[in-house]
């Protein structure tokens, strides 16, 4: 199974996070940790991405 890698303005696209916002999140332990591609380049596992999305989800639902 092929796994799709994203750079960070599809990242941001999808989540509706700004780059700072990601960074420190990722800080904190509480987003994907990206992966190394190159000296310069990195980027984020889709699954993961769409995992964190949809706990995000979850926990807002709980919050109601």
């Amino acid at each position: 199974m092929a796994q799709v890698i994203l750079r960070l303005p599809v990242v941001k696209g999808r989540t509706g996070l700004s780059r700072s916002t990601i960074y420190l999140r990722i800080s904190e332990g509480t987003f994907p940790h990206p992966v190394k591609l190159g000296a310069r380049a990195v980027g984020w596992l889709e699954h993961e991405i769409e995992e964190w999305l949809a706990c995000q989800v979850e926990q807002s639902r709980l919050a109601r």
